[in-house]
């Protein structure tokens, strides 16, 4: 296994150590003692998900507060480029994205912390994720950032993604009520 930082503080991403032979591939998606052994430990994960994505749509920026969700995710079919925004008031990063491929094919994992909008775009016919998170889903801690928003700059890779409604209305980051957005803790 190995832990790879990204350029946004707390943001990592994890690529499992895979055992291929003739009949096919196995990894292990996780392991607390093995991530801790390499100097990362997660917290309790509490709720597990999978969703399905068509090529070309585009889920995101989605987070919750209060009660935030802390993201392992992976891609188990297909391909999606996955992002992450630092949104917690305070933090020397507020405001900062980083992104990372997740495909089948490179098995990767990437952890988002608690305190981060989270999204991504399916680049494949359809992607499958899975996720393990913090906090169960509250809906009424869950909130959104508008995927486009300029002062973000994310350099998404598709120019006209599919969205829901919810998506495309999605305030702003500077829209958003500072007591709708997390904390940084330091």
């Amino acid at each position: 296994m190995k832990i790879i930082e990204t350029d946004l503080p707390g943001c990592i991403v994890i690529e499992p150590h895979v055992f291929h032979d003739s009949r096919g591939f196995f990894y292990e998606s996780f392991n607390r003692d093995k991530w801790a052994g390499a100097g990362f430990s997660f917290p309790e994960f509490v709720q597990g998900n999978v969703s399905s994505s068509a090529h070309g749509v585009l889920r995101g920026l989605h987070y919750q507060w209060p009660k935030p969700q802390g993201k392992l995710v992976s891609v188990i079919e297909g391909e999606a480029w996955d992002v992450a925004v630092d949104i917690r008031r305070g933090s020397p990063s507020f405001g900062r994205w980083t992104a990372v491929l997740l495909s089948a094919e490179n098995k990767r994992h990437f952890w988002i912390p608690e305190g981060f909008a989270h999204g991504f775009a399916t680049l494949s016919a359809r992607a499958v994720f899975s996720y393990l998170c913090t906090e169960t889903y509250d809906r009424e801690a869950d909130a959104a950032i508008r995927w486009n928003d300029a002062d973000l700059a994310i350099d998404w890779p598709i120019s006209a993604p599919s969205l829901s409604e919810k998506d495309a209305k999605a305030p702003f980051l500077a829209d958003v009520p500072e007591a709708r957005l997390p904390v940084f803790a330091g």
